[in-house]
């Protein structure tokens, strides 16, 4: 495959001109040949995608995995499929899955081009959210076929996420000559591809990460304090309410805001900051950046009126962000609180 002269694959696994005449051309755009795939890190995207691409018809062929972990999930996704070096995985491979930590990608990509690994006209695609094309400049010189294929999914490096990328948005970064190859890709893993211009991809990775790594925290958090009340399967109580909440948010968009800070209710929210500083003074930082931002939303939509806001936002700008003491439910002074939160906000980080 000539990045200059890209050729698209028939349906016979055969290349044949990118655009050429005829029912043959056609198909070629739908789908790409049947390609031998190479996973290099084990984690838990890389098996999951090589596990989605064979079901397509492709040949995992290669994996490459350090920890006892990782060699666990390659046997369980990828059977039979055999552990090498990452510059085996190369050798044996014409499309490359780079499935390793965001930091780890640069210096992996690199080396591998400096080492000669990676070939003329292999393909060779991360997955990182953070970063497009750029990242793989080194593997282009050397004649590579680059593409950023980001799956906006959660994994949990079992056969259950093979199944969750049926109508899994990818967030697609790929060069022009590359569109149909990494739609085709895309489309074959289950996925819906979504174009993600180069220098959108860090503003594109921080919203996911706020929507879901910082969800993760969030019921964890809502978890562990209702457990604290004595409620015995807080994930039963939490299910329905979270499900339609997050299912109004979609539909709704800010018009789903509901709860104390929305209504303005600055007498509940005092209420909660000081539990919180008694029972949980780490989670007080995340509760407050939250509420504050739940606040301008709310006034920025019009749910919070104005006249309501003022008291609230005294309440919130008044409680300390280091876990002091703050203003109890009547405005005195509440007591210490029982530890010291982070400073930084982790919770909401």
């Amino acid at each position: 495959m000539n990045p200059q002269h890209p050729r698209t694959p028939g349906a016979d696994g055969r290349e044949e001109p990118a655009g050429g005449p005829g029912p043959a051309a056609a198909r070629a755009q739908d789908r790409p040949a049947r390609l031998s795939v190479g996973v290099v890190g084990a984690g838990r995207v890389g098996p999951a995608l090589a596990a989605a691409l064979q079901l397509a018809g492709h040949r995992p062929v290669a994996v490459s995995g350090v920890s006892d972990a990782s060699r666990r999930r390659a046997a369980e996704l990828l059977p039979g499929v055999p552990v090498v070096d990452p510059d085996e995985v190369l050798a044996r491979s014409e499309l490359v899955l780079l499935t390793v930590p965001d930091d780890a990608l640069p210096g992996l990509v690199a080396g591998l081009a400096r080492t000669g690994a990676v070939r003329p006209g292999q393909l060779v695609v991360h997955t990182s959210g953070r970063f497009g094309l750029s990242v793989l400049e080194p593997a282009l010189r050397a004649g590579a076929l680059p593409l950023a294929l980001h799956p906006v999914m959660t994994f949990t490096g079992t056969a259950v996420d093979v199944q969750r990328l049926a109508g899994c948005s990818f967030g697609v970064t790929a060069p022009e000559e590359l569109r149909l190859a990494a739609q085709a890709l895309v489309i074959e893993m289950g996925g819906e591809p979504e174009w993600i211009p180069e220098e959108s991809r860090p503003l594109y990775h921080a919203a996911l990460a706020i929507g879901a790594n910082h969800l993760v925290t969030l019921v964890n958090q809502s978890m562990e304090l209702l457990r604290t009340t004595g409620v015995q399967a807080p994930d039963r109580m939490l299910g329905p309410l979270l499900g339609a909440a997050l299912d109004n948010a979609l539909r709704s968009g800010d018009a789903a805001l509901t709860g104390p800070v929305a209504r303005g209710d600055a007498g509940t929210v005092a209420a909660h900051v000081e539990e919180l500083r008694r029972h949980a003074p780490q989670t007080v930082p995340g509760y407050l950046a939250m509420a504050r931002a739940t606040a301008d939303r709310a006034l920025d939509h019009g749910l919070l009126k104005p006249e309501l806001a003022e008291p609230l936002l005294d309440v919130l700008n008044d409680a300390p962000r280091d876990g002091a003491a703050g203003r109890g439910p009547d405005g005195t002074q509440g007591p210490p609180g029982g530890g010291e939160a982070d400073g930084d906000g982790e919770a909401g980080a």
